[in-house]
């Protein structure tokens, strides 16, 4: 086969930025306030609107978040947090930075935690929940939330590939905490960073203390217990409220390119998570799951995209409870070890074009 030129080459993932951002950021460092000023502020008060929640709290990175909301919860040694082990490793060891244990429940056809899984795995020392919404497309969160609210448990959302999704009409940051990532792959980013959603002022409060050192109410270099430095820069800031401008446009571009893909590409040959009926997916990954069985298995399918010029993702080839600092804690997640194994994420990013999306339907229908 013909190398296929860098030019041609569709990647999995391609931030969106252009000249706004560029001079949003020159405005900053020409005002000389770099940190914890104006734009952080407005920055989160869009985000809030934007998500749904009440109020929003920046902070560096997705991960930092995840561990200031479970501490502003009041997550601690001793607790137990149940969640996925089809995530990110940063959501399990969030919780064990709090200094409380993971309990993995396995996942639905949605890829998400599933909900007569969780509630068996409940405790006397449960202290929350921790659902992630998968590729952006949202968890069975009525269920969850009922769960929580019945055993008096803290319901806290990872929601950090799922900005812009909402449910039946309502964003994610309105059903209570939420934690997304602002990393440079996401749907929008700041580079690094990350935000706390919330509509209880005290978790909001608590959250916006810890990130800045546990400064006391009253100033002066006075703090009321040990705190951190997990703030997000000006500059990040101002890159951010130009990409919030983008969310619409991004997230429809996604789902366009998703509903393609929904028509061009096998279903049968190539299933996809279910998305719940009153989900909107914004489609951080588009995720194939290729069976055990089929003609072309998944790492050489892989490979033989990559020779065509199609950039692919495996997120996650290794589920968390299966990873080393987890495997003792001995769960059962059969689930997750499957679909670990068959899924493919293929570009959906607003920069692939309707070429490219035809080319990798193609491909997929060839090979």
């Amino acid at each position: 086969m013909k190398a296929v030129s860098l030019e041609s080459y569709i990647p999995i993932a391609r931030p969106q930025l252009g000249p706004e951002e560029e001079k949003a950021v020159i405005e900053v460092l020409r005002s000389g306030q770099l940190v914890q000023g104006p734009r952080v502020a407005a920055f989160e008060a869009a985000f809030a609107t934007a998500t749904g929640a009440e109020q929003a709290v920046a902070t560096s990175s997705g991960s930092t978040a995840l561990f200031l909301a479970l501490a502003a919860h009041g997550v601690g040694p001793g607790d137990e947090v149940i969640t996925s082990p089809l995530t990110f490793i940063a959501t399990a060891n969030a919780i064990v930075q709090a200094g409380a244990r993971p309990v993995f429940a396995d996942v639905d056809d949605t890829l998400n935690l599933d909900p007569t899984r969780v509630e068996a795995l409940i405790s006397p020392r449960t202290k929350a929940l921790l659902p992630v919404h998968l590729h952006g497309n949202p968890c069975d969160l009525r269920q969850l939330g009922a769960i929580a609210e019945r055993h008096g448990l803290a319901l806290v959302q990872d929601a950090c590939q799922a900005v812009g999704a909402s449910i039946a009409g309502r964003g994610l940051g309105s059903f209570g905490t939420a934690v997304y990532s602002l990393y440079a792959t996401k749907n929008i980013t700041t580079g690094e960073g990350g935000m706390v959603t919330t509509n209880d002022p005290a978790v909001a409060a608590r959250v916006a203390a810890l990130r800045h050192q546990a400064y006391s109410a009253g100033g002066g270099y006075r703090h009321d217990e040990v705190g951190y430095n997990y703030r997000l820069t000006e500059m990040q800031a101002a890159i951010g409220l130009c990409q919030l401008d983008r969310l619409e446009a991004v997230t429809s571009a996604r789902r366009d390119n998703a509903a393609f893909y929904d028509q061009a590409v096998d279903g049968v040959r190539f299933p996809r998570p279910h998305v719940l009926p009153t989900s909107f997916h914004v489609y951080h990954q588009y995720v194939l799951r290729v069976p055990a069985g089929s003609r072309v298995q998944r790492d050489p399918l892989q490979s033989e995209l990559d020779l065509r010029g199609i950039g692919t993702g495996v997120h996650y080839p290794v589920p968390v409870h299966c990873q080393q600092p987890y495997r003792e804690l001995g769960a059962d997640c059969p689930a997750a070890e499957r679909a670990s194994s068959e899924m493919l994420s293929i570009p959906v990013h607003p920069g692939v074009s309707e070429a490219d999306r035809e080319r990798v339907a193609a491909a997929l229908a060839a090979l």
